[in-house]
């Protein structure tokens, strides 16, 4: 058994250093990503350029209005832990303000980064799921590896090919969710004439999908944007590169889906009764706890 994982260790625990501190991060999403004005963002912006609601202390001037104004992509955005790894690890805690000559490859690295952490929440969460056992050991060789390299020098970073990496977790990744979707559905007494097969990237924006039987469902890569899950239960669903834009998921189940991330529910419309996995947060305009 390859030891470099702690199986022990509960889910919500493991992914704690996979989420945003902006506190030890030096803005560095609000410098080296680009946006232009659409839905999510009023203004255009080029990567590099710092936003213009980012203060001096790398504090937003807007983060509590960030909806009211139009910034609803930076309220989706999840950088997985990046921004405080490169800030306070890459670069040792030097920030880009104090050494300008930084900031070109500090952005860079980030943006690498951000995959690399996005790939180690998604192998973290597979390691825990008892339908995948039989790979663990792979699993866990390449968590190693992703973490490995996550440490590797700046000069490093910015010429690493993150493309041939992906394509070799997403190997792992499509077994995990092919073990964890069959057992969905043998565990389960599905509706077979409710049942639907969705191809990757499955046009299915403003659909109505709480007639069919969503469990153990494959989405990954579908654009969900409007789409409607109310109620739905979505155990053994894999969700991983769905595009979860104003989803409606209210009433919806989502304890036992697999590859959700934070930005994805972020997205997504929700309330109450929304049920999501202990490893996510409840975006505070779902309301409750």
């Amino acid at each position: 058994m390859n030891e470099n994982h702690d199986y022990s260790v509960p889910i919500a625990d493991q992914m704690r250093n996979l989420r945003a501190d902006c506190e030890n991060c030096f803005g560095l999403c609000c410098v080296a990503l680009c946006f232009s004005a659409s839905e999510g963002f009023p203004i255009d912006k080029d990567a590099g350029q710092p936003c213009i609601n980012l203060k001096p202390d790398f504090r937003c001037c807007v983060h509590k209005s960030l909806q009211e104004r139009g910034f609803k992509g930076c309220l989706a955005f999840e950088c997985f832990g990046a921004g405080q790894k490169v800030s306070q690890v890459s670069f040792g805690g030097h920030d880009w303000r104090k050494v300008p000559e930084y900031a070109e490859q500090m952005c860079q690295v980030f943006l690498i980064m951000q995959q690399l952490h996005e790939l180690l929440w998604y192998l973290t969460e597979a390691l825990t799921l008892q339908p995948a056992h039989s790979i663990r050991d792979a699993l866990s060789s390449m968590h190693a590896e992703t973490e490995r390299l996550t440490h590797l020098s700046p000069d490093l970073l910015v010429n690493l090919d993150v493309a041939v990496h992906r394509a070799d977790v997403n190997t792992l990744l499509l077994k995990t969710s092919e073990l964890v979707r069959a057992e969905a559905r043998r565990g389960q007494k599905v509706h077979v004439a409710r049942q639907k097969t969705f191809g990757r990237g499955a046009d299915l924006i403003a659909a109505d999908l709480r007639r069919i039987d969503l469990r153990g469902a494959n989405l990954r890569g579908a654009y969900l944007i409007a789409a409607d899950l109310r109620g739905t239960d979505l155990s053994g669903t894999d969700f991983i590169g769905a595009d979860c834009r104003d989803t409606d998921l209210r009433g919806a189940d989502l304890t036992k889906s697999i590859f959700l991330t934070q930005t994805q529910i972020n997205a997504a419309h929700g309330d109450t009764s929304t049920k999501i996995p202990s490893s996510l947060m409840r975006p505070v305009q779902w309301g409750g706890s």
